[in-house]
């Protein structure tokens, strides 16, 4: 790097910056895109941008009149063009000019609205296989134009050339690039044809493909030989379903559940969203692929559709959307919001249609996906109104809609978890009690909702105390006989703040039932870590949050054989061994995660409960 001569460049002077051509090509080529394969999309993108432009000014000429061309033999990879070339003067302008003001930028964004590219550097990324760009062009704009030639090296130099129009007879432009030797995986004949197809299927301009062996996959071969299949013709409404579920399944590999057409005039977009067969894991979100007039910008475009739509993958082609500058991804701004919220309000539209009028095809797509709808009928009080009635929830009358719990159940108590409802369902079940699973995804909020649907039906979150006033006290007989037994129980679970009542419910099967719930056991857990840290700042603060910790319950059932059992034995250690059985197997029931103390005491229990059994019977 050299010093600036302060002789004529004073102190105050304004400078220009120096750039290092070299690292900024280095820079642009090798950490703007993602793969080197990117590199024929660029120059696809280049020459249907010189069609575009070459058809403007022969608007008359069939849409087929001018094409692309690629060649690739191992040795060479030729992109060539019937578009509208370039002068000597476009060739500095955009091929040997990188960087200018907004205010210029925005000028050739605005002259270049119908183009793919708007950014003038895509050229470079070919230095991602190639050393040297070699470019032949002739304008169509001057009859008698001549020809330019234009070679760029990836050290930031280049040569332009003015050579006789016989040196390019038509107009147009061919790009040449020779390949370095650990560039084949991107320049073999095959993958060029494979990459030209992948990026380039749904192009309008008419693209083949030669690799100069003569044979018929190889020479002239059409890369994109039909249009898009939702601007061909069908017979019949069957047949243009059948055909769009299958590019859907060409496209992504699965079978789609149904197709779903995407139609947004206002800025040229066209394409369809394929429902998935198969449930996806909440908040996942596929990526979608999108043209942008034809030319495939990104396979995994999330932006397109709003999060909750997890349950589509899209394939669209639009006009206005921007590209950012890399062309793999969208430029966010207002247009493509308006498109987002728009394909929303389509899939909204599918899901009322599949609710009105094909119940079916409504129940398949809610098997598979209603933690998606759920998710949007939360936000959304239209799909609430229309889908809420639908949707299966677990409910201590098994799997049912809401629906149909409702036409039984006038009252719906909800659980917090999915430990309590397991804890009460079978008793709650019994005593004639309608409970809701709360504790999945979005379904205590929803159950909450119903009243909205069904004014008739009354919500409310399940508690202890609604549970147990639902069941039936002993007589005052067999609770003053059980008194010794409870409370030698009591003694022996206090360790765990569990309190011990006697009662009777159905299933008479069931022995015991553990009414806890995980806030009771976090704020009793939090005030025993007060009582272990007291006198410490740390005690002080969990002190200023304790609250009167709710106990637990251990409720044992009178109508259980096992209970009337237990309740007559004489010896306290075994009662305090049967208490501590009974509140072991109850905790096991509720399924939720067991403590290391509740693990160590059922484990106690039983071995003492065998060794008892063993004393006894020699």
């Amino acid at each position: 790097m050299t010093l600036p001569d302060t002789a004529t460049n004073p102190a105050g002077a304004d400078r220009t910056f120096q750039v290092d051509l070299r690292g900024l090509v280095d820079l642009l080529s090798h950490h703007l895109y993602s793969s080197p394969r990117v590199y024929l999309r660029e120059l696809l993108q280049n020459a249907v941008d010189a069609l575009t432009a070459r058809h403007g000014l022969a608007p008359d000429a069939p849409a087929d009149a001018f094409g692309i061309r690629l060649y690739a033999d191992g040795l060479v990879v030729r992109v060539e063009d019937d578009g509208v070339g370039l002068t000597e003067a476009d060739v500095h302008t955009f091929l040997a000019t990188i960087g200018r003001s907004s205010k210029r930028a925005e000028k050739i964004a605005e002259q270049r609205a119908d183009f793919i590219g708007q950014f003038g550097i895509g050229l470079l990324s070919c230095f991602l296989v190639a050393d040297e760009i070699h470019v032949l062009s002739r304008s169509a704009r001057t009859p008698d134009a001549p020809a330019v030639e234009w070679r760029g090296r990836g050290d930031g130099s280049y040569t332009v050339r003015v050579l006789p129009a016989s040196a390019r007879p038509r107009p147009g432009t061919t790009v040449t690039l020779t390949p370095r030797a650990d560039a084949g995986e991107w320049t073999r004949p095959a993958q060029v044809h494979a990459l030209a197809r992948h990026f380039g299927s749904l192009l309008r301009h008419p693209v083949t493909f030669d690799d100069g062996t003569g044979g018929p996959g190889g020479t002239g071969a059409s890369v994109n030989p039909e249009p898009a299949p939702w601007v061909r013709t069908y017979p019949t409404p069957g047949s243009r379903s059948r055909a769009l579920a299958a590019y859907g399944e060409e496209v992504f590999g699965f079978t789609p559940l149904d197709t779903i057409e995407l139609d947004l005039p206002a800025v040229g977009l066209k394409g369809i969203a394929c429902v998935l067969p198969e449930a996806v894991p909440v908040g996942r979100r596929h990526g979608h692929r999108v043209h942008v007039k034809g030319m495939l910008l990104s396979e995994q475009a999330e932006e397109i559709l709003p999060e909750w739509a997890f349950f589509v993958r899209c394939v669209v082609d639009a006009e206005s959307l921007r590209p950012t500058a890399s062309r793999e991804s969208l430029y966010e701004d207002d247009t493509l919001a308006a498109v987002r919220d728009a394909l929303a309000e389509r899939l909204r539209a599918w899901i009322a249609r599949a609710a009105a009028s094909d119940p079916e095809l409504l129940g398949r797509f809610l098997q598979a996906h209603h933690l998606a709808v759920k998710s949007l009928a939360v936000h959304d009080d239209e799909i609430l109104r229309m889908l809420l009635p639908w949707l299966p929830f677990e409910t201590t009358d098994g799997h049912c809609t809401l629906d149909e719990f409702a036409r039984t159940h006038r009252t719906v108590l909800v659980t917090s978890s999915v430990e309590e409802f397991r804890q009460v369902a079978a008793i709650a079940s019994a005593a004639g009690l309608g409970v809701v699973n709360g504790g999945y995804t979005y379904d205590r909020e929803l159950v909450h909702r119903l009243p909205e649907i069904r004014p008739e039906v009354t919500v409310a979150d399940l508690d202890p105390a609604t549970l147990t006033a639902h069941l039936d006290p002993v007589d005052r007989e067999t609770e003053l006989a059980a008194a010794a037994y409870l409370a030698l129980a009591r003694d022996a679970l206090a360790v765990f703040d569990c309190d011990v009542a006697l009662r009777t419910f159905q299933p008479a099967s069931a022995p015991a039932l553990l009414v806890d719930s995980r806030e009771a056991r976090h704020e009793r857990t939090r005030s025993q870590l007060a009582r272990e840290q007291e006198g410490g700042l740390w005690g002080d603060i969990l002190g200023a949050l304790r609250q009167e910790a709710p106990r637990a319950q251990l409720i044992l059932n009178q109508l259980n054989p096992l209970v009337r059992t237990a309740v007559t034995i004489d010896g306290p250690e075994l009662a305090r061994t049967s208490a501590e059985a009974l509140y072991g197997q109850a905790a096991m029931l509720s399924r939720r995660p067991l403590r290391p103390a509740e693990s160590s005491l059922i484990n106690r229990s039983f071995l003492d409960l065998l060794a008892h059994a063993l004393r006894k019977d020699s």
